[in-house]
């Protein structure tokens, strides 16, 4: 069912309190997520520069055969997808050495305090599998997977990339150093991705977002 309620973003306590430096960090990556989230919507939908080599050929949509694959495991990761999923994009972004904080920690941060997210929008603090709710412009979303070291969510009718667009944050940690890759593939071509232009903007548009939220949880990942 829908969630209709439209709650405010508001500041979780999921942060231990009492520590100068972490309130610090949450306060400055609540003010940066939110200042950035309207001019960065923008950007995505209108933005028309190269789009990074990182999805340099990538399909812009399933092909009728591999439908079946990304309706059943993606969820579980972006691993499980290969061989059937053509990508719309790919990142990766370093969130830098964290050497006492799991990557769960840090998914369980983003999902635990969803302001962080840069286009949060109507949708409410802490999101858990199976929500629905709309991102900043009136973009409607559900929440497939939050748990482990990932979260995926799913446009849905009215989005403004068109629906069934899957979104994948995974986490890692290698050597203390932290990493978020973003995938994202689509059940079928929508009107975007059948416009070049527009499959151009939503990708750099994309990588400007998720930069900005990988800049987000580099600084508040210090508080996790």
């Amino acid at each position: 069912m829908r969630n209709t309620k439209r709650a405010r973003c508001r500041t979780s306590h999921g942060f231990p309190p009492g520590a100068a430096v972490r309130g610090a960090a949450r306060g400055f990556t609540r003010t940066a997520a939110r200042c950035s989230s309207a001019a960065l919507l923008t950007v995505s939908l209108a933005l028309g520069a190269v789009p990074p080599p990182s999805y340099a050929g990538t399909p812009a949509f399933l092909s009728a055969g591999s439908r079946g694959g990304a309706a059943e495991g993606c969820d579980e990761g972006p691993e499980a997808c290969h061989g059937g999923v053509g990508w719309l994009y790919r990142y990766s972004y370093s969130l830098g050495l964290h050497p006492f904080t799991g990557p769960q920690d840090v998914r369980r941060q983003l999902t635990d305090n969803f302001w962080l997210f840069p286009v949060s929008g109507a949708c409410p603090s802490r999101i858990r599998p199976a929500d629905e709710c709309d991102l900043l412009g009136g973009n409607p979303v559900r929440v497939e997977a939050a748990g482990g070291t990932g979260l995926q969510i799913a446009t849905l009718p009215g989005h403004a990339l068109g629906e069934g667009l899957h979104i994948r944050f995974a986490f890692s940690r290698t050597f203390g150093f932290h990493y978020l890759v973003v995938s994202a593939w689509q059940d079928r071509p929508t009107r975007c991705t059948k416009s070049a232009p527009c499959t151009v903007a939503s990708r750099a548009g994309a990588w400007a977002l998720w930069k900005v939220l990988s800049a987000t949880l580099a600084l508040s990942a210090y508080a996790a």
